[in-house]
């Protein structure tokens, strides 16, 4: 009952940002202490079962799941950023969206060789951004244990752009 009392604070927004979306609002889930607390501890038991070390956060409400989740099992965060907020030595990966391209980067000596980890990111909708994210943990030398969203979006497939690495979401609207 309590990941039901959680996923019912996810609101939907319609025609955000542009006409046609409904957009997964999970501000008042993140207000609520007890309902942030319920999702917080499930998808660190999703974390645990993957064995990482450290744990990326991909910007910005990647950030806000990974920080807590590697402090609770005392794991790194890395930080998975748009192009020109890191101050140090970057790589870098280009993945396709809808209506052009972007760019996400992330510390040069983020990761050791071989080191393992999971991608953390609010929503799984196309996949895009976990599959670029990958990209970018591999250029990096480091190994994708798996990925870990509160929400994936399910009839976007974008699960299928992941291989089959494990992927683990709270909730599949």
């Amino acid at each position: 009952m309590p990941i039901a009392y959680a996923k019912s604070l996810i609101r939907d927004v319609p025609d955000f940002p542009k006409p046609g979306i409904i957009y997964k609002d999970i501000a008042p889930l993140l207000q609520d202490a007890r309902a942030w607390k319920i999702v917080t501890d499930e998808l660190a038991d999703a974390v645990t079962e993957m064995h990482a070390s450290k744990l990326l956060g991909v910007e910005s409400r990647g950030f806000l799941f990974a920080a807590p989740i590697a402090y609770n099992l005392n794991k790194g965060v890395v930080l998975v950023r748009k192009p020109g907020k890191l101050p140090w030595e970057t790589v870098t990966t280009e993945y396709e969206l809808e209506y052009g391209t972007d760019r996400i980067e992330m510390h040069i000596d983020a990761l050791e060789a071989g080191e393992r980890v999971v991608i953390i990111d609010d929503v799984l909708a196309t996949g895009g951004t976990a599959e670029a994210t990958a990209r970018l943990v591999e250029a990096a030398g480091g190994v994708v244990a798996g990925f870990v969203f509160l929400i994936e979006l399910g009839g976007l497939k974008g699960r299928a752009r992941l291989g089959d690495r494990p992927v683990f979401a709270l909730y599949t609207f």
